[in-house]
């Protein structure tokens, strides 16, 4: 199997873990007390599955649209972080920039991110993977709004675990030295730590600023010459 095909296998498999999510989230989005409808048009439209959870979350617990919208939108908000980054490898113009732009999600940037040392895999790795994602994320709404009667409680069969087990197995190839180690560790201390003072998507805000922060740090302290002092890598 050539490499191509390899990634491409991969990125469907990606998009397979995401269909039972996407049923998790059809079901529980009518649970909250959305249509088919209006739960497919999330799916198509925001596709960002954190938020979309974010989102009915707060409604259904008899939350305002801002509300709702708002805690949807800080979720949001690292899919731009990402773009920025996945700018530099795509370079697409015009419809295949908003194309880019919809696709551009924790999964896709992930995969495109495992392959960066070939930016012809990385650029395959990314559109196989966000097209299978998309494709399979609404049809697993569409079974899971048409059939959450059949269900039953989403929770107890354990379909929101899904996603980030998915995640965390593509992370985890990156954590390959000291520095981005000591990274993720921070970030998930402090998201820990901020998740029951702060409203619904901040946390998360505040684990990818530290994030980042933190790599800004340990670049500039590199770049000052090798006597400086940093974490080992």
């Amino acid at each position: 199997m050539t490499e191509r095909a390899t990634i491409i296998r991969d990125s469907v498999a990606v998009g397979a873990a995401t269909a039972a999510y996407g049923i998790s989230f059809g079901a529980v989005a009518i649970a909250s007390g959305l249509s088919p409808f209006q739960a497919q048009a999330l799916s198509g439209l925001m596709f960002t599955g954190a938020s979309q959870f974010a989102l009915i979350g707060v409604i259904g617990t008899g939350g305002g649209v801002l509300a709702a919208v708002a805690a949807a939108a800080f979720l949001g908000v690292r899919n731009s972080l990402y773009g920025f980054h996945m700018a530099t490898i795509l370079h697409v113009r015009g419809a295949q920039r908003l194309a880019a732009a919809q696709v551009t999600i924790d999964e896709s940037t992930g995969m495109a991110m495992g392959h960066e040392d070939s930016p012809a895999n990385a650029r395959t790795a990314f559109w196989a993977t966000g097209i299978s994602v998309f494709v399979l994320w609404n049809a697993g709404t569409l079974l899971g709004s048409l059939g959450a009667g059949l269900l039953g409680d989403p929770a107890r069969w354990g379909l929101d675990a899904a996603i980030p087990a998915a995640f965390l197995a593509l992370l985890w190839p990156r954590l390959s030295n000291a520095t981005a180690r000591f990274t993720a560790v921070i970030a998930i201390i402090l998201a820990i730590i901020a998740t029951p003072l702060l409203p619904p998507g901040v946390p998360i805000l505040v684990a990818g600023g530290c994030a980042v922060g933190l790599g800004i740090a340990f670049e500039h302290r590199r770049n000052r010459g090798p006597h400086s002092t940093q974490v080992n890598e």
